[in-house]
């Protein structure tokens, strides 16, 4: 199997488990991670400036640090929003990735570690 096609599986995965514990293990409606889902693409704001400022806010939000740092901060403090928001922001995370929308190349928006997205990836095969 391809990288590129493990890592989509592997976030498939993420995916799953961050529902299974919103749900299962938090007691949530699985509803709350679809509320709370383009909150994260704020993230995509950074590129009014430019692609690399966009690329580094954009790769800055889609990294899994911060739902982790939210997820120790729980752990310290038992806040279950902050583990909900971590789970949001992880679900986001991997539901991207498993549609091929990766961390961002500097050069373009549409350029990822996963390879092309939209239109330029039949440019990009030439």
């Amino acid at each position: 199997m391809s990288p590129v096609l493990w890592q989509r599986v592997e976030s498939v995965a993420i995916a799953l488990a961050a529902v299974a514990v919103t749900v299962l293990g938090f007691g949530y409606q699985w509803w709350w991670l679809l509320a709370l889902f383009l909150v994260f693409d704020i993230s995509a704001v950074g590129y009014v400036a430019g692609p690399r400022v966009g690329a580094a806010l954009y790769n800055a939000g889609h990294s899994y640090v911060a739902p982790v740092l939210c997820g120790a901060v729980f752990a310290f403090t038992g806040a279950d929003w902050l583990m909900v928001a971590a789970l949001a922001w992880a679900f986001h995370i991997a539901v991207d990735r498993a549609l091929g929308y990766g961390l961002k190349e500097t050069d373009d928006f549409q350029h990822t570690h996963l390879g092309w997205i939209g239109r330029r990836r039949d440019s990009a095969r030439r």
